[in-house]
């Protein structure tokens, strides 16, 4: 039996903010393709992390004028340093009281690496994967181009390096809940957070409820307002998502993913300073139409703009530049204001103008 006080202890003095624990049961009915005991069969608890990004790493994008800090600090330096770190030390206590920790840090991949899904516009044909591999030697190729692979279990569709749903386990740990627009949201740092897990076959002495205090996401339809690439569809009315663990039911927006990773790297003409006004004038052969709202977004309309817009991109820092995260923003906007988990937290707000910048183009 391992002592649940005793490892938040440790994982807080590794550099995790919070951490919550939950039994694997409460995972029960998720799809095979984002179960986590497909990774780990014998999973007996899910141990959740939770790692603040600064606020300060938006400032940038708030104002328009530097857009690789929140990839390269929230994303890059959590993901590739602080997370491990803190997994190692953590997995390092478990392994000495004689049970497995599997450490899951989040990958930056959205669902199955493979596409064996069968998810639709996920496949390519033969020549297409050859030129995206070509591609992807010097250029920002999306990662879901491999069209073989074998099932994870003999006679199920379910594909290997597969990716639980992060912050559905999020939820199980007690850490928050999800907002409408599919973000985690924690009472102590709003949508500011990145997750990782450890799953083991070790039991604990007392595990977390699942978040049951104020609602954290207000449904106030800010983030809905200023997507620019309109990807969150409305409150009232819009198509939603459901998932339940146990009792407790969550809802979010059914999100547009491709058309939101478009727009995440790329922004969209009235948001990316980097790309000139002709160009977008211009589009050439129709390669900007997913971000100027001429045509649908999938991964082969992503591909046609990375390759026009590819010679504007800034120097590469390992993730994606973000020109957007305008869901974060508006989000973190909204909770500092009365009544928002955020309110009183920092000295000024976020938000210092009436309105989130925009340049007239």
């Amino acid at each position: 039996m391992l002592s649940a006080k005793l490892i938040k202890e440790i994982a807080k003095k590794a550099g995790a903010d919070k951490c919550g624990i939950a039994p694997i049961a409460r995972m029960k009915n998720a799809p095979d393709e984002m179960n986590p005991t497909f990774l780990f069969p014998t999973c007996k608890s899910i141990v959740g992390f939770v790692f603040r990004i600064p606020r300060g790493v938006q400032r940038g994008i708030e104002e328009g004028t530097q857009f690789y800090q929140y990839p390269s600090m929230a994303y890059g330096g959590i993901n590739e340093i602080l997370a491990p770190a803190t997994l190692y030390h953590v997995g390092q206590a478990i392994e000495d009281a004689g049970y497995e920790a599997f450490v899951y840090r989040n990958t930056g991949a959205r669902g199955c690496v493979s596409d064996m899904d069968g998810s639709k516009d996920a496949k390519l044909s033969p020549e297409e994967q050859i030129e995206v591999s070509e591609n992807a030697k010097d250029s920002t190729a999306h990662h879901r181009s491999v069209d073989f692979t074998r099932a994870t279990r003999p006679g199920e569709n379910v594909p290997p390096d597969l990716q639980f749903q992060f912050r559905i386990c999020a939820v199980a740990c007690g850490l928050g809940e999800i907002g409408w627009s599919k973000m985690l949201l924690t009472p102590e740092f709003g949508p500011l957070q990145r997750v990782a897990f450890l799953f083991t076959d070790g039991e604990f002495d007392d595990y977390d409820e699942i978040y049951s205090g104020k609602p954290l996401c207000r449904r106030c339809g800010a983030c809905v307002r200023e997507c620019p690439g309109h990807c969150i569809p409305p409150i009232r009315g819009g198509a939603k998502c459901t998932a339940s663990i146990g009792d407790y039911t969550m809802e979010w927006g059914d999100i547009d993913m491709w058309k939101c990773y478009a727009f995440y790297t790329h922004a969209g003409r009235y948001y990316n300073p980097f790309v000139p006004k002709e160009v977008w004038d211009e589009n050439r052969n129709g390669d900007l139409d997913l971000l100027e709202g001429k045509t649908g977004a999938s991964e082969r309309e992503i591909m046609k703009v990375y390759k026009a817009l590819a010679k504007y991109f800034p120097t590469w820092v390992g993730y994606n530049m973000a020109k957007c995260g305008g869901c974060i923003r508006a989000c973190v906007a909204m909770l500092e204001k009365p009544g928002g988990c955020l309110h009183g937290r920092f000295k000024n707000p976020l938000r210092t103008r009436p309105q989130p910048w925009k340049m007239e183009r």
